[in-house]
Order: structure tokens, then C-alpha cells, then sequence
């Protein structure tokens, strides 16, 4: 991740994860802040790769 588009592109397919209430992309880290009640931890590794980047 190094664009805005990027940070759209994963904010998007996160946003849309049961339970996400905010998400927040830091470009320089390249890391994935989610903020929510009773999300699953998979369910934001698989929307990250769908927006076609990895995830550990």
C-alpha cells in the first residue's frame, strides 16, 4: 500500500466486514487499524486481500 487509492481501495472492502464501526489506513506503516464490536479477524484479512493486497 502507497497510494490513496490504496487506502481506498482496502478501506472499502474492510468497511463492508459485520461488526467494522471504522477503519483507519496508515500508508506509511502499511497497517490496518479496525475499529468495531465482534469483528472477525479473518473476515479483515479476506477484504484486504479482495482489495488485492496481503495480509498477515
Amino acid at each position: 500500500m502507497s497510494c490513496g487509492h490504496c487506502r481506498s481501495a482496502v478501506t472499502e472492502e474492510v468497511e463492508q466486514v459485520a461488526g467494522v464501526e471504522a477503519v483507519e489506513v496508515d500508508l506509511e506503516s502499511k497497517r490496518v487499524l479496525v475499529r468495531g464490536e465482534d469483528v472477525s479477524d479473518d473476515a479483515v484479512r479476506a477484504a484486504i486481500r479482495a482489495a488485492g493486497y496481503g495480509a498477515a
